[in-house]
């Protein structure tokens, strides 16, 4: 089905666009790009506390997570730190994401944990590392099951094709024995097979031989 074919791309690119915009935001708190810390364009302070570490992981695991490598794994990690950046941050300015200002920390947070129970999908550099250390599997097209299909139709053509001609020459073979002897002969009769049949009509003048008198001779 399509969706079916469609699913493992579909997650890629929510993947990459999901992995992309929380390593973008790690890389404005840690190297005061793209506007820095809420637009000012600082940096957080090496090593505060949480700032710096939710930079790290926001980096370093959005990064990881674009790259789809170990994709299951950084995911859990970022989509917790988002939960805790939430409810230590956020839920204590109001119970509702859109007034205390949460919602991207929502919004990541559950796309992490979807990501992390669905993985990486078909384009990633997880898929592509299983699929090397993968026995490599000889898959057969269906042009050969077509042309084995139709050899072994050929075959059994050509088999039925002999066989008709052999029977029918066992067949003709079998009249020829009774018009020219009368009855199919005894070693026939007890055997089944033709090789004891007379290849060739009685001489001329010759009284071909019947079938076994019951007569008492005297």
């Amino acid at each position: 089905m399509l969706s079916s074919r469609l699913s493992g791309p579909v997650l890629s690119a929510f993947r990459v666009v999901v992995g992309l915009l929380f390593a973008c935001h790690g890389a404005a708190s840690l190297f005061g790009v793209l506007g820095g810390v809420r637009g000012t364009g600082a940096t957080v302070p090496v090593g505060a506390w949480p700032g710096w570490w939710a930079a790290v992981i926001e980096f370093v695991g959005g990064g990881l997570v674009l790259l789809g490598l170990f994709t299951r794994p950084a995911a859990v990690i970022c989509s917790g730190a988002m939960a805790y950046g939430y409810f230590t941050v956020h839920q204590p300015r109001g119970l509702w994401p859109l007034t205390n200002g949460g919602e991207p920390a929502v919004l990541f947070c559950w796309s992490f944990f979807t990501i992390a129970v669905l993985g990486a999908g078909t384009w990633s550099l997880d898929a592509l590392i299983s699929g090397l250390r993968a026995p490599q599997q000889f898959v057969i097209p269906d042009t050969t099951y077509r042309w084995h299909d139709e050899a072994t139709r050929n075959l059994h053509r050509h088999a039925a094709e002999n066989v008709t001609e052999e029977y029918g020459g066992l067949v003709s073979r079998i009249e020829h024995h009774k018009i020219t002897t009368g009855a199919p002969s005894a070693a026939w009769r007890s055997t089944g097979r033709l090789s004891r049949m007379p290849r060739s009509a009685p001489r001329r003048g010759q009284r071909p031989a019947g079938p076994p008198s019951l007569r008492r001779t005297r």
